[in-house]
């Protein structure tokens, strides 16, 4: 039987291992970003490249914290300090939209018009990856665990009870994500930026239906906070949803 959370000792000290794998993961992913840039070249001047990278890092920090802060509506009102509880509450979600946000913001500010989020991609699922086996090693001392299931994919989080363990599911979904855009990159059909594209829709619609075995707060309207954001990125890429053509290098 596993033991959450899980910990590293290191002589004396003890370590949550979810502690070590965030910032490994914003480590490990960087730098996969610089060696793809090297080896693949970018179509952004450096400079260009670097207000990008400034407006997704403060986006998805944005982001991340303002889609956390009301997925719990009613901790949010009981809170001594909004500001504690939006920066304590994070969502990755709503990082990836801040940034997305934050980065075509910033692209119409230095007049670029170029698709800038292809070299993104691997490094972000990468990251992600490993971001999520620290959430998993958290059991259900974080808000990343499923609710109660007789399935086999039941797991034992921590509390004795079986439960759908959606960390693992993404991170399963993450490397089967990661092995067909790679298969779609190879037919070399695709416009600059069709890959980036195709991720954020599928991962959007990914962890909306995943919100759906996992415990949350449902507004009036029937969803959850990060639903609601997942729909607001799907009014964002409807183009490409309906006339998927236009991810095409040269559609007719």
């Amino acid at each position: 039987m596993m033991k959450f959370p899980f910990y590293l000792q290191i002589g004396e000290t003890k370590i949550l291992l979810h502690t070590l794998m965030e910032p490994l993961a914003f480590f490990i992913g960087f730098r996969y970003f610089l060696w793809l840039k090297k080896r693949r070249g970018d179509i952004l001047k450096d400079d260009n490249r670097t207000w990008i990278i400034i407006a997704a890092i403060f986006g998805a920090l944005l982001g991340s914290r303002l889609v956390g802060g009301f997925e719990d509506p009613l901790k949010l009102s009981g809170a001594e300090s909004w500001l504690i509880h939006f920066y304590s509450n994070k969502t990755v979600l709503g990082g990836f939209l801040g940034a997305l946000f934050a980065v075509e913001l910033v692209k119409k500010i230095i007049g670029v018009k170029t698709a800038s989020g292809d070299l993104f991609v691997y490094p972000m699922l990468l990251a992600l990856i490993i971001g999520r086996i620290g959430c998993f090693s958290m059991g259900i001392y974080e808000d990343t665990y499923g609710y109660p299931t007789v399935s086999v994919f039941g797991t034992d989080l921590g509390d004795g009870i079986a439960r759908h363990p959606v960390t693992l599911y993404e991170i399963f979904y993450l490397m089967v994500s990661w092995m067909f855009l790679y298969l779609l990159e190879q037919k070399k059909t695709f416009g600059n930026g069709a890959l980036f594209k195709i991720f954020m829709i599928t991962y959007i619609v990914f962890r909306f239906l995943l919100e759906y075995i996992k415990p949350h707060y449902t507004y009036s309207i029937g969803l959850s906070a990060i639903q609601i954001a997942c729909f607001m990125g799907l009014i964002w890429y409807a183009p490409f949803i309906i006339n998927p053509w236009k991810l095409l290098r040269n559609p007719k």
